[in-house]
């Protein structure tokens, strides 16, 4: 395969040697493993303020209904202090962070996490005041995730509904607690539904009770109204924590660059395995 990815020293001299296929998956294990461990720490670093994260087609311009709702949206959750998260590109994303720089209340933030990938020639929008940007879907979702507080999902094409599948079967396993997932245009999501209930539920395929952890919704002021009641609990649970609770930057920093790290070498360890078992298969 002609990858040097280990380095040995023999009679203090370094020699490079290749990753056995064995060796490599250890490595991309123990770097899943302290990734993880950091994307934790973080979610409770930075679980500081309520934030929405909203989903939504990068295709969909200012003059659609629909942009002008997720911009209303997206403006009244940010009077109301709470941050709104995006995927940072064009579209709904756009609208959702122009509404939430719109409320010109300084109290909330707009978060943009666009993907920079060669393949893409999506810019990220210009309304953001905090972006991180990522090199692969997951580690993108997995921010998506840690950041958000309740979710609501504007129309949109495949993208979308993968950030939708993502949380919905996190929240069916019980994987993360308990958030208000709400699609927003009921003739747009209905079909969806009834399709889950005619076809995956019948055949037993999906229990009746995980179609109960989405909520569909028509206009802007329905996602607020479920959103309200979520933000005033954590509001209630911050005014409870203890002052020594609170964390510092400096501490998110570190972590956030540790984070950073972790997921760059997951992409390389991911590659060199990738690239290892193609030349295995190669081989045989």
């Amino acid at each position: 395969m002609g990858k040097n990815l280990t380095e040995d020293k023999v009679n203090g001299i370094k020699q490079e040697r290749t990753l056995t296929l064995d060796e490599a998956r250890e490595r991309l294990r123990q770097t899943i493993e302290e990734y993880v461990r950091l994307d934790a720490e973080l979610r409770a670093l930075e679980n500081t303020n309520y934030r929405v994260c909203i989903f939504g087609s990068a295709r969909i311009r200012p003059k659609d209904p629909i942009y002008r709702s997720v911009f209303y949206l997206a403006q009244c959750l940010s009077e109301r202090g709470i941050d709104i998260v995006t995927g940072g590109g064009p579209g709904l994303m756009e609208a959702a962070n122009r509404g939430t720089l719109a409320a010109k209340r300084g109290r909330s933030q707009s978060y943009g996490l666009p993907l920079d990938l060669p393949t893409l020639v999506e810019r990220p929008n210009r309304h953001l005041d905090i972006q991180s940007a990522h090199k692969r879907f997951s580690s993108r979702l997995d921010e998506f995730i840690r950041l958000s507080h309740a979710v609501v999902v504007a129309p949109g094409g495949i993208g979308t509904l993968l950030e939708l599948m993502y949380v919905w079967q996190l929240l069916q396993l019980h994987a993360l607690d308990g958030r208000p997932t709400i699609l927003l245009g009921r003739d747009f999501w209905g079909g969806l539904l009834e399709w889950m209930r005619e076809e995956p539920v019948r055949r037993g395929l999906v229990s009746p009770g995980d179609l109960d952890h989405v909520h569909l919704v028509d206009e802007a002021e329905e996602a607020l109204e479920i959103i309200r009641a979520s933000h005033a609990a954590f509001l209630d649970q911050q005014f409870h924590v203890p002052a020594h609770a609170a964390m510092e930057e400096r501490e998110v920093s570190r972590l956030l660059g540790a984070a950073d790290h972790a997921a760059l070498s997951l992409a390389r360890e991911a590659r060199a395995a990738s690239e290892m078992l193609e030349s295995v298969a190669c081989g045989a």
